[in-house]
């Protein structure tokens, strides 16, 4: 049973025996009832579904299609349904198929046969294009919200780490030297863009299917831009062949929710990696940890590893979406009753995802020494080294060739390059390398050359942070 789900009755009344077998001869086999049902995952759409029935009943009024006492009736009584819904008083029948058949079956049975008027001018087909995309861009827009606050607690710890030394990896190899607040605005940078993507989806997740009916439209000539307007679409699918048979927003989220998801997957491989006792870079709250069943001096991190195995979902069901697209022809298809559970999947995903690492990344706390000592240890002052002697007038290879064997030799002496003399440093009693060069050695010395634009230098650091912050800021005080 799908997230949210209620239980679902498997008795098949005599009363709905008839309700979609107008030229059938006999009744519907009980295995294919079941096979074919979908209520049990997409009654998590009721909410859109009656929304975009009264949106359409209003419609029907609108042109002229069903009175005023009429439409009152339908949206009166379709509102009672979506008390009971939520009361948890509605009965869901697994005879009636899906949601959208379940919530007008009641309809009907609490107002009678002007029940039977609202479907006029309206497909299955519309109706749930449209159910779709109104539940995937309301879901968007907690995603979005949620992603909002990340990247503030992400700009507020990266303020707060400005100056926080750490070495830098590539490789997994201590590289050069960073701050801990540089590396942040790093994970910043692509979940921003991640929203970015979200939000273009939502652009074309926002368009209104409702009024292509079964695939040609119909001859009602539906008030379009009237129902786009009430249910707050920004445009209309210009093509109602396409409108009920494709599903590409729903694609476009699940690439986004993949993509991002690869992105959260590696902050947590770097937290799972700075949390062992081999890097000790950070400490996460034991709040966000677990223990093991036999060794209890365990700190096992699950939340982050949780996030970065759920990237698998996310990037699977994405891949089920392209595949069950894959060679549709034209117009609606059953196979297109799949695309809810991987579309639904992935929205839970990635907003679950969300939430812990709103509620962890603000707690975690940086082992400043350990982070310093490593940075140390790494010879990551190298580079700054051979740039040195570059602005000596060195060629680069050769000052290349000049710092490797300074490396070699602080490493033979288990010393840091810092604490060579010039001597050692030049690999003879006169070189290049003069006195100044302890300045440039030094990691404060390293990160604080680096005052550039995306540079690591701490004053580019807490610019880029209080940029971030002002205009998530601005972003949040807009109506």
């Amino acid at each position: 049973m799908s997230k949210n789900s209620t239980p679902v009755n498997q008795t098949s009344p005599k009363e709905t025996e008839g309700l979609l077998r107008g030229r059938f001869a006999e009744a519907t086999d009980e295995f294919v009832e079941r096979f074919t049902a979908s209520v049990g995952f997409d009654q998590r759409l009721y909410n859109e579904d009656i929304a975009g029935s009264i949106a359409h009943a209003q419609m029907l009024k609108k042109i002229g299609v069903i009175t005023p006492d009429e439409s009152d009736a339908i949206v009166t009584g379709l509102q009672e349904i979506l008390v009971e819904i939520k009361s948890n008083k509605f009965i869901w029948r697994i005879e009636l198929e899906d949601v959208h058949m379940n919530i007008e079956q009641r309809l009907i049975e609490l107002i009678g046969s002007t029940g039977k008027k609202l479907h006029t001018g309206r497909s299955r087909n519309d109706q749930v294009a449209t159910d779709i995309r109104l539940h995937l861009r309301n879901s968007i827009d907690l995603i979005a919200e949620e992603g909002g606050r990340l990247l503030n607690n992400l700009a507020k710890l990266a303020l707060d780490h400005s100056d926080t030394l750490m070495p830098g990896f590539t490789h997994l190899q201590a590289a050069q030297p960073i701050t801990f607040g540089h590396h942040l605005m790093a994970w910043f940078a692509m979940l921003d863009r991640d929203l970015e993507r979200l939000q273009d989806c939502r652009k074309r997740t926002n368009q209104l299917p409702l009024g292509a009916a079964a695939l040609a439209g119909t001859p009602y000539c539906p008030d379009r831009i009237y129902l786009a307007e009430l249910l707050g679409f920004e445009g209309i699918c210009a093509n109602s062949l396409d409108a009920v048979s494709d599903r590409d927003f729903a694609i476009e989220f699940c690439s986004v929710a993949a993509l991002t998801l690869t992105h959260l997957s590696r902050w947590c491989e770097e937290m799972v990696l700075w949390s062992s006792q081999q890097f000790s870079f950070i400490t996460m709250p034991d709040r966000f940890c677990t223990g093991s069943s036999i060794m209890p001096q365990k700190k096992n991190p699950d939340v982050p590893e949780l996030i970065r195995g759920k990237t698998g979902r996310a990037n699977g069901n994405l891949l089920s979406l392209l595949t069950l697209m894959k060679s549709q022809p034209l117009a609606y298809n059953k196979d297109n009753q799949e695309d809810k559970e991987p579309l639904f999947d992935s929205i839970d995903t990635l907003h679950d995802c969300l939430i812990a690492l709103n509620g962890l990344i603000p707690n975690i706390a940086a082992n400043h020494e350990h982070m310093r000592q490593a940075a140390l240890a790494g010879y990551t002052t190298a580079t700054d080294l051979a740039d040195y002697l570059v602005r000596k007038n060195v060629p680069f290879r050769d000052a290349y060739e000049l710092v490797g064997g300074a490396v070699q030799r602080a490493v033979e002496l288990n010393q840091p390059l810092d604490a060579l003399s010039l001597e050692q440093l030049n690999g003879a009693e006169d070189g290049p390398i003069e006195e100044d060069v302890y300045d440039v050695l030094s990691l404060d010395g390293s990160i604080a050359a680096r005052d550039h634009l995306g540079g690591t230098a701490p004053a580019q650091v807490r610019a880029q942070a209080e940029a971030a912050l002002s205009r998530l800021n601005a972003n949040n005080a807009q109506p």
